[in-house]
């Protein structure tokens, strides 16, 4: 028997969509998937401005009740010539809390470097609850 593949036990980004609404708000969709056979989903609606689509790009959600991600904060930043968008997040499950965060470095779409910035800060805590199960 060969041994687990570590980059298939990961939660890996799929499907980045946002939309900017005619209302002035914006509605992103973030899919995930799991060991190319589970997959999961969430959106989010917010303020169609600068920051609000980065708040609302940062989709935060329970996995199976037992975890849940709280978004601090989020801001993209000019550095090395590209944009840096930082999350920061608080974890709560298991009777403790900490905070965690992530980063991801993109050209022009910060938006979704702020999705992949919150798979990043919480990848490592969410595979490790798949692959423990």
């Amino acid at each position: 028997m060969s041994p687990p593949n570590p980059l298939s036990e990961r939660l890996r980004f799929a499907e980045f969509v946002l939309d900017r609404l005619p209302n002035g708000r914006c509605r992103a969709r973030v899919g995930l998937t799991w060991k190319e056979s589970e997959q999961f989903a969430g959106e989010n609606e917010g303020l169609g401005s600068q920051a609000g689509e980065l708040r609302c790009a940062a989709l935060t959600q329970a996995v199976q009740g037992e975890v849940t991600f709280e978004l601090l904060g989020v801001k993209a930043v000019r550095a090395f010539d590209a944009t840096v968008v930082i999350v920061s997040m608080a974890v709560h499950g298991d009777g403790s809390g900490h905070r965690v965060v992530g980063s991801y470095l993109t050209e022009n779409d910060a938006p979704r470097g702020a999705a992949l910035a919150v798979l990043n800060a919480t990848n490592r805590i969410l595979g490790n609850r798949f692959f423990m199960r």
